[in-house]
């Protein structure tokens, strides 16, 4: 997507053959700044810290560090350590151990001299993979907003609700739930995104909200429990959420408060989609709520607030009294029985074991 005049991926490979750069998604939507990295524990610190964040992006981001590894030293004992180091820095998002996984299944049978030339290509390749993922996921799912739109009277809107960030600053590029919002803003379809601010990294307010605003979308913030209130209305015609995880039985996994929308959803008869490239899919566990596990984040993201003061500074505030503690659990699990339907790259797939074997046969 674009940034003023130039096209930006989230993440790229550097000028030096070896490092990476990455767009430093803390300082958005105030600051817009391209930070690079170039070792496994900076790659480790920016999948920790959230300097990268959106399943995808993860994954391919660690996918990179495994580069930067075979580069240093591309022995087996160095592949398996590298994994271990990158897979704990975010547990939820599937991507992250799928890309591990894919880069260390394709690394090993390779002689040690050719690990590290072939990990950078593979890197890349998947980076460019998950973009044309996320495309066909934008074109599946406009056929979903094309239906709604010809139920509408001439030039009015269809209403989209969205939680946290899945745009394309959680993916290489187009995003999962904004890339059918982008395809259907260039078709000329009216759209209207009711973007949930997303307590408490407020990935909504701060970047989904950047990207409508840059891509010309119109859209309006709201505060997260406004979402059902909207809906009891007839205010919101769909919801889209992205996933971190997604279980065989179409459980889903993404940010917390996700689940709150979509009870929400169903009590109001609105539809409610997740969008999800393949690799999002944990083919391994069936019951998301039993077998996922739920990152803990620090207190301090809930008791402390990151933005800018009304004298345009950057700043970190306490909204909180020093002596009370805070729990943080970063996702929450929706149950398949609550999803309308899986918006991915194949297609529409009902939420539930049968709908992704028929979808990914493949896999069944």
């Amino acid at each position: 997507m674009n940034v003023g005049d130039r096209h930006y991926r989230t993440i790229w490979l550097s000028d030096d053959g070896r490092s990476v750069e990455i767009i430093d998604q803390r300082w958005l939507p105030h600051d817009f700044r391209v930070e690079k990295v170039g070792t496994v524990a900076g790659i480790a610190t920016a999948i920790r810290d959230m300097w990268v964040r959106g399943a995808p992006l993860i994954g391919v981001t660690s996918a990179y560090g495994v580069a930067m590894q075979m580069a240093d030293d591309p022995s087996d004992a160095a592949l398996d350590g590298v994994w271990e180091i990158l897979h704990e820095t975010r547990p939820t998002a599937i991507n992250l151990r799928w890309a591990l996984d894919e880069m260390r299944g394709f690394l090993r049978p390779l002689p040690a001299e050719q690990r590290a030339q072939a990990a950078y290509q593979r890197a890349g390749e998947i980076a460019d993979e998950d973009v044309g993922l996320n495309r066909a996921i934008g074109v599946n799912g406009l056929e979903i907003i094309k239906e709604i739109a010809a139920r509408k009277q001439p030039g009015e809107p269809v209403n989209i609700l969205t939680h946290c960030n899945a745009g394309w600053l959680a993916t290489v590029d187009y995003g999962t739930a904004t890339a059918p919002i982008y395809l259907a803003t260039e078709a000329g379809i009216p759209v209207h995104v009711y973007v949930d601010e997303t307590r408490p990294r407020n990935q909504g307010a701060q970047l989904t909200a950047w990207e409508m605003a840059g891509h010309g979308v119109p859209h309006t913030l709201i505060v997260d429990n406004a979402g059902g209130h909207l809906m009891q209305r007839g205010q919101i015609d769909m919801v889209i959420v992205g996933t971190d995880r997604t279980t065989a039985d179409g459980d889903v996994c993404n940010k917390i408060g996700t689940y709150l929308k979509a009870l929400a959803a169903a009590d109001n008869d609105v539809p409610f989609y997740v969008a999800l490239p393949s690799p999002t899919i944990d083919w391994t566990v069936g019951d998301g709520l039993a077998e996922i596990p739920i990152e803990q984040r620090s207190s301090d993201e809930v008791s402390l607030v990151w933005g800018k003061t009304v004298n345009g500074e950057l700043a970190q505030v306490r909204i909180s009294p020093e002596t009370t503690p805070a729990a943080n659990p970063a996702f929450d699990v929706t149950p398949a029985r609550l999803v309308t339907g899986l918006i991915t790259e194949r297609g529409v797939a009902k939420a539930s074991r049968e709908g992704l074997k028929a979808m990914f046969p493949e896999r069944g």
